[in-house]
């Protein structure tokens, strides 16, 4: 079992502060591990099985709690008087109007709240409502590389092989039978599917909602439109509207599938409301549906980069310089970097494509081209950085 040191020490740093702790991703991500390392440590520090009460309502056995008068009954009962009750509810949105038992629950003193959830619906409506400014959201994405690389053990570059086409699931990195790890993956993509967007959104057509999921799968790092989508889809006989498209998209969203990245204007210095491009939670999950024959590697790479600065903290968006394009902006505070992310740039051709809209910023924040080549490579200050090196490392400043 990996630690996931970047989010559990966000728990470790807000731990007894009046503040719901919300944790959110896509299923199997590993919130319930998160939950589980907390735990270990809220009793190395001498916190008593009797202070800690765990609820994960995917288990037959708490059915019962599903309703919030008798969720709410049961850990009231369990409290314990004058000292601190730590209260871990998983997958909480399977119980309907489970806000109004966790806001009750956080008026209560000696309490600590930890919550997780597999759809961002949850932190919409009632419950933002509700709580407002009593809650902070940890975003949990799948392995970082390095986590990977940790839990599998082994050579940088073979277990990068492996991340690169498998994705990043916890569980998958265990599995070594292809077909056993597609069938994991399977479960994951159809019960996301059905459960946390068919089911929840009311959806008739799901099979169109499966060629709207392909043609974004197909299509990662590519600049796109509801509209186009719609399009297109349309010209193979599967008449759609952009509307309809855009509530999919937004669902898809909402389950932790899809990331969207809005368009820059540096120049500009404002953000365009249209044409982003969508970045996928795991490419395992692209490897599912969409096969691994012709698979682009420059947009798979790109798919990481994007997922790994999210992990980071920063707010990703895509730059628009004049006619011309960079990857990601990364912004945080009052830091921000440039990135263009390809394969590799060894071909001349390529590097100056590469280049040539990082050199057409013109201000002092830094600029990096993240590539798989060994070979260093830059100029004007712009710095080549060896993907595997930049997701174990970062970048220095130097």
């Amino acid at each position: 079992m990996v630690q996931r040191k970047r989010y559990l020490d966000k728990l470790i740093k807000a731990r007894d502060k009046q503040i719901i702790k919300v944790v959110t991703g896509v299923r199997r991500c590993g919130k319930s591990t998160l939950l589980q390392q907390f735990q270990a440590y809220l009793r190395q520090q001498g916190v008593e099985d009797k202070q800690i009460i765990s609820l994960n309502f995917e288990r037959l056995e708490n059915e019962p709690l599903l309703e919030y008068h008798a969720l709410y009954e049961h850990i009231r009962q369990r409290l314990v008087p004058g000292q601190m009750t730590y209260i871990f509810l998983d997958e909480i949105q399977a119980v309907p109007d489970f806000q109004k038992a966790v806001d009750s629950l956080f008026v209560l003193e000696h309490t600590d709240l930890y919550i997780t959830g597999s759809n961002a619906h949850m932190l919409s409506g009632d419950l933002a409502t509700l709580l407002s400014g009593r809650y902070m959201e940890i975003q949990m994405l799948p392995l970082s590389f390095g986590e990977y690389l940790e839990l599998t053990g082994g050579d940088s570059r073979d277990v990068w092989n492996r991340y690169f086409v498998n994705g990043a699931f916890p569980y998958t990195a265990r599995i070594e039978e292809e077909e056993v790890r597609r069938d994991y993956l399977q479960g994951i993509y159809h019960t996301v599917l059905l459960k946390d967007i068919v089911e929840r959104k009311r959806i008739q057509d799901v099979s169109l909602l499966e060629s709207v999921v392909r043609f974004l799968f197909d299509n990662v790092g590519n600049i796109v439109s509801s509209k186009k989508i719609a399009d297109s889809l349309t010209s193979f006989g599967r008449k759609t509207t952009s509307a309809t498209v855009e509530n999919y998209i937004h669902a898809l969203e909402e389950a932790f599938i899809l990331y969207r990245a809005g368009r820059y204007d540096i120049k500009g210095k404002q953000y365009l409301k249209s044409l982003e491009k969508y970045y996928l939670v795991d490419q395992g999950l692209r490897s599912l549906v969409s096969g691994r024959k012709g698979q682009d590697i420059g947009h798979i790479l790109e798919n990481i980069v994007y997922l790994e600065l999210r992990r980071r903290g920063y707010q990703v968006s895509v730059g628009k310089v004049g006619s011309q394009e960079i990857d990601f902006v990364a912004e945080k505070e009052d830091e921000r970097v440039y990135y263009q992310v390809s394969a590799s740039i060894l071909d001349p051709h390529t590097y100056q494509r590469e280049i040539a809209p990082l050199k057409a910023v013109n201000d002092h924040y830094p600029k990096y081209i993240v590539t798989l080549d060994e070979v260093p490579m830059g100029e004007e200050g712009i710095r080549q950085i060896n993907a595997i090196e930049f997701l174990l490392h970062g970048v220095s400043r130097t």
